[in-house]
């Protein structure tokens, strides 16, 4: 008998839009809630027959489905309710009705005509700030504020990208760290726990140190006695000191020695800081604890101590400049807190600084030590004045779009080292902004003491966000961590200068395919796309675009 064949005809797909059935129903029925109506069995799947020859043997009839019909309707990315859309669109950002404003947290309007955008740009809060009359504050008063300047410096702001490395990490950058005397001395930690040392003086004089820590660096720090030492704290749980010349790493502490048994027992390692007076290192974990390691014995001291809510993650640590038995914490507990190292226990805390959300981050200013920053996950950047007075309340709040750590870096707000009216702060943008088409995210510099946007800087190649900023604490440089690849910012006036005696070089680690149709921010971290136009190892990238208010004010002080 000869072999039978037969053709298998997949059926059709129809899409209709439900935009197109919606419009076609009448006025009455628009009221009434959209309920879909089961179709008879014959009208769901109406059957056809089909003809089929078998080698002249006879006809064959066999049954295919009719065309298949598809509704779509919008659905909402946000609350998942169809009849609308919100989220991202191009550069866009479309709020959910039934959600309150994405950047000021307040129902009533959108984040386009949110008045804390538009008015002033990124709008400041006023707080209730009444002056305590007690001994700190007179000595606060006789003592730090001579220290700084009644009339502001003009500022000058890195707005013009010098150099930089694309994909330099393989995963996203999750901190970054100076050295303390050598200037062109840049190092960076990534998701993966890799260790990168970049001398961006020499471009392509870079290091990665791949077998430190297993997981991600959150945190560096240099010895202060031996500028050659780095700590680093990683969501390992170990500490490490690595000395920069061998490349020869050290475990100071290891807080999973049994290794993984479960998500229930693992400990983390976030926020740390070096206390040079006492000689210890300070590090906290994901379960509201603070661990203190000696740096003369490279051993654990005492016992561990719970600074913030049992089972809460303490992402920051930061001992004051001037006074280092003050330290000061922050975590998912939705608070900053303020100890005393003399006398440090559970419960012991000087000041407890309310948020509304995770603290992301939490510094004293860098000179006097009297100022507080804090940033939250509510898109507020708090400071409070002096901590020698009421500190119930901020001293005022700034409106500041942050708000996303998924596939991210969270977002810091940090000083400006060299600032002597310690005014300035520097911190990425969430939101993006549209500039000639272009979906492009700043780094936003602020004066904290009016609130007011002193500059915007961005680059047409770099597309992806910028969460992990650090400025240098003697040069005029910004480094900025975006997805993979690590940048140097200079003012345009010294990059000028410098690319007359070297040309200005992007150095390209590995392939750099052209990928414009993705977003960074849908991208995971095993994916994410640095400067995607850019092709082969030495390429000059384009014009730097820098917006100012007209409160900026640029120049060299």
């Amino acid at each position: 008998m000869a072999p039978q064949t037969r053709r298998m005809a997949f059926p059709s797909v129809v899409v209709v839009e439900r935009e197109d059935a919606d419009s076609e129903q009448s006025t009455s029925d628009e009221d009434e809630p959209e309920e879909e109506e089961p179709l008879p069995e014959s009208e769901s799947e109406p059957e056809v027959e089909v003809e089929v020859a078998e080698n002249g043997n006879g006809d064959n009839k066999v049954k295919q489905k009719a065309p298949i019909t598809i509704s779509l309707k919008k659905v909402c990315k946000v609350c998942k309710k169809a009849g609308h859309e919100a989220g991202f669109k191009g550069a866009t950002y479309i709020d959910c009705p039934m959600k309150p404003c994405f950047l000021c947290k307040m129902p009533g309007h959108t984040t386009m005509s949110c008045p804390h955008r538009v008015t002033i740009e990124h709008g400041v809060i006023s707080a209730s700030h009444r002056n305590a009359s007690n001994a700190l504050e007179y000595v606060f008063e006789r003592q730090l504020r001579p220290r700084i300047p009644l009339i502001k410096p003009a500022y000058v702001i890195p707005d013009k990208v010098n150099c930089g490395v694309i994909k330099y990490h393989s995963r996203r950058v999750t901190c970054l760290e100076f050295h303390p005397t050598k200037n062109n001395i840049l190092l960076s930690g990534d998701k993966k726990g890799q260790v990168g040392v970049w001398d961006y003086y020499k471009t392509s004089e870079k290091m990665v140190y791949g077998n430190i820590h297993s997981c991600i660096v959150n945190n560096l720090r240099f010895n202060p006695t031996n500028d050659g030492a780095v700590y680093a704290a990683s969501s390992d749980g170990t500490i490490s000191c690595t000395d920069m010349e061998t490349g020869i790493s050290l475990s100071l502490m290891n807080l999973n020695p049994d290794g993984w048994q479960g998500p229930n027992s693992w400990r983390m390692l976030y926020g740390m800081d070096v206390n040079s007076e006492k000689g210890v290192v300070l590090v906290a974990d994901n379960f509201g604890f603070l661990y203190m390691v000696d740096m003369r014995s490279n051993s654990k001291s005492g016992e561990a101590i719970l600074i913030h809510k049992k089972g809460s993650k303490v992402v920051g640590l930061h001992c004051n400049p001037i006074q280092p038995e003050l330290l000061l914490s922050c975590g998912n507990d939705h608070f900053a807190r303020i100890w005393d190292m003399r006398r440090l226990e559970a419960g012991s805390s000087l000041f407890d600084l309310a948020h509304r959300r995770v603290v992301n981050s939490a510094y004293f200013s860098p000179l006097s030590g009297s100022k507080i920053l804090t940033t939250s996950q509510d898109n507020r950047l708090r400071i409070w004045d002096s901590i020698f007075g009421n500190m119930d309340t901020p001293s005022r709040e700034i409106v500041h779009s942050h708000d996303f750590n998924r596939h991210l870096t969270p977002f810091k707000a940090e000083w400006d080292p060299k600032d002597p009216s310690e005014s300035l702060a520097v911190i990425g943008r969430y939101i993006s902004e549209n500039y000639n088409g272009s979906a492009l995210h700043p780094i936003d510099f602020i004066d904290i003491s009016t609130g007011q946007l002193v500059a915007e800087v961005m680059d047409p190649n770099i597309t992806t966000i910028s969460p992990v900023n650090k400025l240098h604490p003697r040069e005029d440089v910004l480094a900025s961590g975006s997805s993979r690849s690590i940048f140097i910012w200079r003012p345009k006036e010294k990059s000028e200068l410098m690319e007359q005696k070297d040309e200005r070089k992007i150095i390209v680690c590995g392939r750099a395919e052209k990928k414009q149709s993705r977003k960074f921010r849908n991208e995971s971290d095993d994916s994410d796309d640095d400067m995607s136009n850019l092709k082969g190892k030495n390429v000059k990238s384009k014009k730097s675009v820098t917006k100012s208010t007209p409160y900026s004010r640029k120049g060299k002080r």
